[in-house]
């Protein structure tokens, strides 16, 4: 298919979590109990399984996960540095700066298996690997240092990040688990990724944008503008094979995490608001991610 149709299917759970939890009796609380559930376990085990099964080469770390880290370390200086700007609220910079270099894993894994089959889900399952601590490392520091919590503690209880390290562990140390934990761990990952695309859909909200539109687009324009655009440059300067120019420059216009929501709210930022950029972060990839695609093919 086409690269804007591969994104239908995920695009169109998105849209049905929607639907559901605007017009039918399984409201806003059963998706908050079902965003929860993906947060601290589905995903967590979809992250962990994904990265063992996969074995990760050591050349992969210096050009597919350089470029990722690089792509995710201007993201963040970026994001910070729009703190610096006249007239910012200090508490919605600190709930909002992470929808600016965060990505939806969900959206991320689901996508790359479409785009280059096995070898596309181990390319985006080392970059996860690698950028899942490094974003969320860099959203819970301004949200510990406003909140005044504790920052190691709240590294400790991430359960991305715990489940992200503890699979590049056990991948470096060659660890294999018996085919029954394989077998159970991949049935309750499979889980993950229809849910969690649902409970984003079902988290869709906007109201809360109208405190600070000009921070909300600074965020956007970093998110989906220059990070796709200097992945494309890098993909193309490094000259890697098309699939994985592919998966890199998809992972990298990615729409922002839905778990930024759960973050900001139990660490007490501005849940609102995070919720708004996430639903305009959502729609903005849906046109974005296939035009990222199409430049890519363009320029090669």
């Amino acid at each position: 298919m086409p690269s804007p149709l591969l994104l239908l299917p995920d695009f169109a759970l998105i849209l049905i979590g929607h639907l559901i939890c605007r017009h039918t009796a399984l409201g806003r609380p059963v998706w908050d109990s079902v965003e929860r559930l993906v947060y601290y376990l589905l995903f967590p085990v979809l992250l962990f399984n994904a990265i063992v099964q996969q074995p990760i080469q050591a050349s992969h770390f210096a050009q597919i996960g350089g470029i990722g880290l690089a792509v995710s370390a201007v993201g963040i200086a970026l994001a910070y540095a729009l703190r610096r700007a006249p007239g910012v609220d200090p508490l919605l910079h600190a709930s909002g700066a992470q929808t600016a270099f965060r990505f939806n894993s969900y959206v991320a894994l689901a996508m790359a298996e479409r785009l280059a089959g096995a070898p596309g889900l181990a390319w985006v399952a080392l970059l996860v690997s690698l950028c899942v601590p490094v974003c969320n490392v860099a959203a819970v520091w301004p949200l510990a240092r406003h909140g005044g919590q504790g920052f190691l503690g709240e590294l400790a209880r991430n359960p991305l990040i715990v489940s992200t390290v503890a699979g590049l562990v056990a991948n470096l140390l060659g660890l294999r688990l018996p085919e029954l934990a394989t077998v159970t761990l991949t049935r309750i990952g499979a889980a993950a990724l229809p849910l969690g695309l649902m409970a984003v859909g079902a988290g869709l909200r906007f109201g809360a944008l109208r405190e600070a539109p000009w921070l909300a687009a600074g965020f956007m324009a970093i998110r989906h503008a220059v990070l796709p655009l200097l992945a494309i440059a890098l993909v193309v300067r490094a000259g890697l094979p098309a699939a994985q120019q592919a998966v890199i420059v998809a992972f990298c216009a990615m729409p922002t995490a839905s778990s930024a929501y759960v973050l900001a709210t139990r660490m007490g930022g501005h849940g609102g608001y995070v919720s708004g950029l996430v639903t305009v972060s959502t729609l903005l990839a849906m046109a974005g991610l296939p035009a990222a695609l199409g430049l890519l093919a363009w320029m090669r």
